[in-house]
């Protein structure tokens, strides 16, 4: 083990969204000095910040800006530049490389790697260009799904294939660029996790966690996931582990599953904190957000633990000032605002979290009130 990065080292963090924000509030908390580049005036990570560099993400002067004035640079996002990160890790550290996020941005690349190490994921092909479409479909089947390899989120960049009919606008995505096409996945629902490596190299997985989607958005995530069988869990385990090890991870990952009636398949990976990480902040001994700074700083983790099952509820859009004005009546609530200037549709404001209930009352408990038919 290399000497760890101790406070009042510099973390830099590439990008200042809300995993920015929590991240840094997790270095803070630790004695770390915390520093932001990201494009947006006063973004939620620069509000909490020691400073925020304000430039675009491909500036190679801002980001060797920032990696001079840090000892560790991370970032809260998959499309960063490359080239130029890796440019400037001369200037700082940056434990998770370059590697894991070129594997994890780019689809094919992320399920080829799966494959690869014998994870089970959905059956999949390339679809370079519109002239490759009617092969991909004859080797995957329908229903499938076509995504674009880079840059596809919350349901943006892909279109269900079914039939004829949708071949149109799948010829329109692939317009845009190369695609995936993915076997359409009977399952019973989803799950994740988050697993990391510390500074010791042990790996730690975080609960699984069961998650529900309202139009490709998550909406809740139940911690612990509910009547998840002892022999599953542990399978879940070891395909992280699995994962964790062969990526050298550092930071912390999300791995998206599918679980159906013949096992689990692994979806995606996202090699950051991740929205149905939240809950861990009040749940667990360590929130995703310190044991992703305490791994990219090279120091150690205990084992998680969850210490009070959790129902976590993203806030949309508008929903987060509905929140706050129904907060004084709801003792039980974790509020938190990201601090975004601008709400727009599907655009995440904020998080609620509750603890320590019965799922059933846990869920009801994070519905806002004119869900419930008042006010």
């Amino acid at each position: 083990m290399s000497e760890p990065i101790l406070p009042p080292a510099t973390i830099g963090i590439v990008g200042g969204g809300q995993l920015g924000r929590m991240l840094a509030q997790a270095a803070k908390a630790m004695g770390y000095t915390v520093g932001v580049l990201d494009p947006t005036p006063q973004c939620p990570a620069g509000q909490v910040a020691d400073f925020q560099l304000q430039a675009d993400y491909t500036d190679q002067a801002a980001l060797t800006a920032l990696a001079k004035r840090a000892d560790v640079l991370t970032y809260e996002f998959e499309n960063v530049d490359l080239t130029a990160l890796a440019k400037v890790s001369q200037n700082a550290a940056l434990p998770q490389g370059t590697e894991l996020l070129a594997i994890t941005r780019d689809r094919i690349r992320e399920k080829t790697f799966l494959r690869e190490h014998g994870i089970p994921t959905a059956d999949f092909a390339a679809v370079p260009d519109e002239a490759a479409l009617a092969a991909a479909i004859h080797e995957v089947g329908v229903p499938a799904i076509l995504k674009t390899t880079t840059g596809g989120y919350d349901g943006h960049g892909q279109q269900d294939i079914n039939g004829e009919s949708d071949l149109p606008a799948a010829r329109r995505l692939l317009a845009k660029g190369p695609c995936i096409l993915e076997a359409r996945v009977a399952f019973d629902r989803e799950l994740s996790l988050m697993v990391t490596r510390d500074g010791n190299d042990a790996v730690r997985c975080f609960p699984v966690v069961e998650n529900h989607h309202q139009h490709h958005i998550l909406h809740t995530t139940i911690a612990p996931a509910p009547h998840l069988r002892k022999p599953a869990r542990y399978q879940i385990d070891a395909l992280a582990a699995k994962i964790a090890k062969a990526l050298a991870l550092r930071g912390v990952l999300g791995i998206e599953l599918f679980e159906g009636k013949d096992g689990v398949l692994v979806n995606e990976l996202a090699p950051r904190p991740h929205n149905s990480g939240h809950y861990s902040i009040e749940a667990c001994n360590f929130s995703q957000f310190q044991a992703h700074i305490l791994s990219i700083c090279g120091l150690p983790l205990p084992p998680i633990r969850l210490q009070e099952p959790a129902v976590m509820r993203n806030l949309l859009w508008a929903e987060l000032a509905q929140a706050e004005r129904a907060w004084p009546r709801h003792p039980e609530w974790h509020v938190h605002d990201y601090g975004k200037a601008e709400a727009r549709a599907g655009r995440k404001m904020g998080h609620l979290t509750v603890l320590a209930g019965d799922t059933a009352d846990m869920l009801q408990a994070v519905q806002l009130e004119d869900e419930n038919g008042k006010d």
